[in-house]
């Protein structure tokens, strides 16, 4: 199964204007055990009627943050809930873009930093457990359902989740997917995708334990932008998702991460019916990151060689164009599976 771009935006453009929340955006952090086996940091943003002055959240010397009221009062109405998902050493404020664009449509949005796969976390003994990943996801659901102080009402039956690289892969799995060691190991022996077999060990692909089933029932829609790791699901296992999804690739491979043999491999066996491919032919793994100031990957190439690429795009149109797209598609696939209003 293929779908090409001009598809994809002819299944967008059927659905009616995006209706917009004129609400303000709120945002706070919390944790979940913070002392415990796999403590969670998590941030939330959510729609709020506080009139109180937004600060910029999120940014460093490196990337621009969005605006926000720490901590405000959220909005009395239930709303759906979009959890976050980012890549393998990346955090929270990787998708905040994006988080902010949602939330100004009516969603609430949560990002979790993955223990031993995050910027502030890379412990080797977490990041080998990546079963673990999809389970933070369930967590940060359960803590946002229970606690409607922290966000608002979520409404139970519509949450979706979205990941970025390993977080591709990780709300995949969430949706259903099923990882087969030996299947893993038979792509790798025939070297199709030798980045990502390259991390069996320190994520743990060769344990028994990532077979388990890591669904989340209450999901029910899931976006995967560039992920990795993807050809370890069973053909099957992805056939037999029913939930709506959304793949989206980087058309220009950074080394490792082909779009037709990563992204492509869920677009060719998820239901036609159910499921769209959308590959983005000017954008690179990291255009799905937010924003870099002027001047960014060379500071980023001073303090981590090689890194630098992490504020580089493709062809001639900027990141904050590649978002417009990406957000624009997003949004397009959540107003039919999870509408917002």
């Amino acid at each position: 199964m293929f779908k090409s771009l001009l598809h994809a935006l002819g299944f967008l453009l059927i659905t009616t204007e995006l209706a917009h929340s004129a609400d303000a955006i709120g945002f706070r952090e919390t944790d979940i055990d913070k002392d415990g086996a796999r403590p969670l940091h998590i941030s939330i943003w959510y729609p709020t009627e506080d009139g109180a002055k937004a600060e910029i959240i999120g940014e460093n010397r490196a990337f621009f943050g969005v605006p926000g009221i720490r901590d405000a009062k959220p909005a009395s109405t239930g709303r759906p809930l979009v959890v976050l998902s980012h890549g393998y050493g990346g955090s929270w404020r990787n998708l905040s873009w994006l988080a902010f664009d949602l939330v100004e449509q009516g969603y609430i949005v949560a990002a979790p930093d993955h223990p031993g796969t995050t910027t502030f976390n890379m412990d080797p003994a977490q990041a080998a457990k990546l079963w673990e990943r999809p389970r933070d996801l369930s967590r940060v659901i359960d803590l946002l359902e229970g606690d409607p102080a922290l966000a608002g009402t979520v409404d139970a039956g519509r949450i979706a989740a979205i990941g970025h690289s390993l977080g591709g892969w990780t709300v995949t799995a969430l949706a259903g997917a099923r990882f087969d060691t030996k299947w893993f190991e038979k792509d790798c022996l025939a070297q199709t995708s030798p980045r990502a077999c390259a991390l069996k060990d320190e994520l743990g692909l060769n344990r028994l334990e990532i077979e388990r089933d890591m669904k989340d029932p209450r999901v029910q829609a899931f976006v995967s932008l560039d992920l990795g790791l993807g050809r370890g699901f069973t053909p099957e296992s992805l056939a037999r998702l029913r939930v709506p999804s959304l793949v989206i690739a980087a058309g220009i491979d950074i080394g490792g991460l082909p779009p037709r043999l990563e992204s492509g491999y869920l677009a060719d066996h998820l239901p036609e019916m159910s499921s769209t491919y959308v590959e983005i032919p000017d954008a690179m793994h990291f255009s799905f990151m937010g924003l870099c100031k002027p001047g960014a990957a060379a500071l980023i190439e001073k303090v981590e060689p090689g890194n630098g690429v992490a504020c580089k795009d493709g062809g001639t149109r900027s990141r904050e164009a590649i978002h417009r797209e990406v957000a624009y598609l997003v949004s397009g696939f959540l107003t039919k599976a999870i509408p917002a209003e």
